[in-house]
C-alpha cells in the first residue's frame, strides 16, 4: 500500500466547504479551558462536517495562536459562536428544534453504543470542562445524556478524544 499525497485526497476548498450541506450536529463546549482541546474540536468538527461549534463561558474564541496550532485552520471553515452562558445557548438551540444531548457520566445515561442518533433529528452535543464536566444545571436542561463506556482505571477521556469518539459514532449512524 502507498500513502496518498495531499493532492490525491480530493479535499474541499474552504469556499466549497462553507457551501456544502452539513451534518445536523452542533457541538457546545461548556467552559472548556484548554485552547488545544478547543482547536482539536474544531479540527474534528471540520472532518465530520458538522454545522457549528458554540463556545460558552471560559472557552476561548478564535482567532488565537494556541487554538490554531491544533485546529490547523479548521476554525476558519467551521461556523462558530460564543455565548457567555451555556444555559442561554442551549435554550436557543432547543427553540430551534435541536435535541439537547449532554455527554456526561450521569444516572440513567444511555451508553453510546446503545444511543440511536437517527431518532433525534438535529442534535446539540454538549461537552464540558476538563475536570468538572458539563454543569449540572446544563445536564438538567438536556433531553438525553449519553456516556462513553470506559473499562480502565481512569474515569474520563480527554475532551477532544470524547468529541472524536461521539462524533464518529453519531456520524456513522447518520451516514
Amino acid at each position: 500500500m502507498r500513502k496518498l499525497r495531499n493532492e490525491e485526497l480530493n479535499r474541499l476548498s474552504l469556499e466549497d466547504y462553507k457551501e456544502i450541506e452539513k451534518s445536523p450536529i452542533t457541538i457546545v463546549l461548556d467552559n472548556v479551558r484548554s485552547l488545544n482541546n478547543i482547536g482539536s474540536v474544531f479540527r474534528t468538527a471540520d472532518g465530520f462536517r458538522i454545522e457549528r461549534v458554540i463556545l460558552c463561558g471560559i472557552s476561548t474564541c478564535p482567532p488565537h495562536r494556541e487554538i490554531h496550532k491544533t485546529a490547523l485552520g479548521a476554525e476558519e471553515s467551521v461556523l462558530w459562536d460564543y455565548h457567555e452562558d451555556t444555559s442561554a445557548a442551549i435554550s436557543g438551540l432547543h427553540e430551534e428544534g435541536y435535541t439537547l444531548i449532554a455527554v456526561e457520566q450521569a444516572e440513567h445515561a444511555i451508553q453510546l453504543c446503545d444511543f440511536e442518533a437517527i431518532q433525534h433529528g438535529k442534535m446539540a452535543l454538549i461537552f464540558g470542562h476538563e475536570v468538572k464536566g458539563v454543569q449540572q444545571a446544563v445536564v438538567d436542561e438536556c433531553d438525553v445524556v449519553i456516556e462513553i463506556p470506559q473499562y480502565g482505571t481512569k474515569h474520563s477521556f480527554n475532551i477532544s478524544v470524547s468529541v472524536g469518539i461521539v462524533l464518529w459514532e453519531v456520524f456513522r449512524q447518520l451516514h
